[in-house]
């Protein structure tokens, strides 16, 4: 007498789909990391990768697929940062001397980057252009057509996205520990 398999309550990973719906989005995030479109093209196929490894362990109830896939890119990406990091810089001493140190953690950089990602536009431009780029109200909404009560309200609502995500992903990590 054979035994039974009981069917899997999880749907099955679909690579080709997941590659579809968030690979432009991994790219990007890893060009904006790394500052290297090789490299970063060479991270989202190692994510995928990945991905596809471990696709037994993905728990939609723990965390969507894109966060998931995201959580995966920037472990990979931390990878590739510390191996670059590893390699001998060539150039002459006054070349070396001139550059200057990178004074932003690259993680918490790609925290902001991923965190970023997961709004909507009108939300990342609403925040991007307020404080990133330093621009006021009354200048979007005169660049725009866009009145100045929308563009405070998208500010407003895409920092609370940026907060719970960003506060989630500590947690996260704090747990991973």
């Amino acid at each position: 007498m054979r035994a039974s398999r009981r069917p899997s309550t999880r749907p099955a990973f679909d690579l080709r789909r997941a590659f579809d719906d968030n690979g432009h989005a991994l790219l990007g995030f890893a060009v904006n990391a790394l500052r290297d479109r090789p490299l970063a093209e060479d991270c989202v196929q190692e994510t995928f990768l990945r991905a596809w490894r471990a696709r037994d362990r993905f728990d939609a109830r723990a965390a969507s697929e894109r966060t998931w896939l995201f959580s995966i890119a920037r472990n990979v990406i931390v990878d590739a940062l510390r191996a670059r990091a590893r390699l001998p810089v060539i150039g002459d001493q006054g070349e070396l001397e001139s550059r200057a140190a990178e004074a932003i953690d690259p993680l918490d950089r790609l925290r902001m980057l991923e965190a970023l990602s997961i709004l909507s536009e009108a939300h990342r431009t609403a925040v991007v252009a307020i404080h990133l780029h330093g621009r006021s109200y009354q200048e979007l909404a005169d660049a725009t057509g866009v009145p100045v009560a929308t563009w405070r309200t998208r500010t407003f609502h895409g920092l609370r996205a940026l907060r719970t995500h960003l506060e989630e992903m500590e947690e996260t990590d704090a747990h991973s520990r």
